[in-house]
């Protein structure tokens, strides 16, 4: 008997959670994985409890997110449990986020993933995080797209571009908020 192959992950995955108040409006976040991502993050879940708005978590599939070694017998495998990851990990941080939110994974470009989510919800608003500066990035900018130029130039909603602070952390929301308000260091 041969063990059943493995489908290949899901032209989307889509997850949310209840909101405990009924949402007054609809936030649109980009989250590649990275640090710049989990600052737009905290920005955005601080302006969806301010704005009573549920947030839309888009994560769109790329290269990055698969094992490097495509030979591998457990490729697939390895690269759910990557994406499983990202998804808990954003969970975790958006732990006790009272306006709801949803997470949505698919592969295809950025721009137009964050556009038809922002589209489908009638977002107020779409955040995205900041490459940020210094020699590096220059050379991001020439492999890799600008997320923010494309929004601007595709689409009519306004983009919150966050620049990336080294100070924020990761820990849930509820460890963070002081107040009502987001200070980005632990209390």
């Amino acid at each position: 008997m041969s063990e059943p192959t493995p489908s290949p992950a899901p032209h989307r995955i889509q997850r949310s959670t209840p909101p405990s108040q009924a949402p007054q409006t609809h936030l649109v976040l980009g989250h590649d994985g990275r640090h710049r991502s989990d600052t737009a993050l905290i920005v955005a879940a601080d302006l969806a409890r301010r704005l009573r708005g549920k947030l839309h978590v888009v994560h769109s599939i790329d290269l990055s997110d698969y094992p490097i070694d495509p030979d591998a017998a457990d490729w697939e495998q390895q690269s759910q449990r990557a994406l499983d990851e990202q998804y808990r990990r954003v969970a975790e941080m958006l732990a006790g986020c009272e306006t709801g939110w949803s997470y949505h994974a698919w592969r295809g470009d950025p721009v137009e993933l964050l556009t038809a989510v922002a589209e489908e919800t009638d977002a107020l608003m779409i955040v995205v995080g900041s490459r940020g500066e210094g020699p590096g990035k220059v050379i991001d900018r020439v492999f890799e797209r600008s997320v923010s130029h494309g929004l601007i130039a595709r689409q009519p909603r306004p983009v919150l571009v966050v620049p990336h602070r080294d100070n924020h952390s990761n820990q849930p929301l509820t460890a963070r908020t002081k107040h009502g308000a987001t200070s980005g260091k632990p209390q």
